[in-house]
């Protein structure tokens, strides 16, 4: 499956969580020229839950600190967030959010597509780090598993650990199983499992 490329926004749907007239206009404006479709929501009413969009444009300023915001915005579309009060109790708010991009108020007519291209990029390369670290940890876990395993079998066959690990790569081998499935089986029932026929 190929990834969408970060620079291709038309077609993808933005959702504006805004007030401000002017800056609605100027946003919806710029997002209709390159073709993404455009839902509006107010910043005090909740998220929509059942709407699915590819990025969030929030007016920052408009949703109270105290509210709990952090939490309620948290979704997993990449935001843009529209910054024009930079006190640093606002600013700590706003790193809680995580946005992927951002744009200083007022807003101009220009910065839109850049913030947009950052935002889808960053949301992608989030994607990409968790699920390599998903991997790192299934890794560790197998890892753990056959490590077990090889200990079982050296105390169960008094052998050292590399005839032990010899003896479950060629049981797996010639089982046509992995290491790490037969390590499993070798924990389960406390030493290699008797196999008498081939796997298909």
């Amino acid at each position: 499956m190929t990834r969408p490329s970060p620079f291709s926004v038309r077609g993808r749907h933005a959702l504006l969580v805004m007030r401000d007239e002017r800056e609605i206009s100027i946003v919806r404006r710029q997002l209709n020229r390159l073709g993404m479709t455009i839902t509006e929501h107010d910043p005090v009413e909740a998220p929509p839950s059942d709407e699915t969009v590819d990025v969030i444009v929030l007016d920052a300023d408009t949703i109270p600190i105290k509210s709990d915001p952090a939490t309620v915005w948290k979704v997993d579309a990449p935001m843009i967030a529209l910054i024009g009060t930079e006190t640093p109790s606002r600013l700590k708010w706003l790193l809680d959010l995580k946005p992927a991009s951002y744009l200083i108020k007022p807003l101009r007519s220009a910065g839109l597509y850049t913030a947009l291209v950052v935002a889808f990029d960053s949301a992608q390369r989030r994607i990409d780090e968790a699920a390599y670290i998903e991997r790192l940890e299934d890794r560790v876990r197998s890892r753990r598993v056959v490590f077990a395993a090889v200990l079982q079998v050296m105390h169960g066959h008094s052998l050292s650990e590399s005839d032990a690990f010899t003896l479950i790569r060629r049981t797996a081998m010639r089982h046509r199983t992995t290491i790490e499935q037969l390590s499993a089986e070798i924990i389960a029932v406390g030493g290699m499992p008797n196999r008498t026929t081939r796997t298909a």
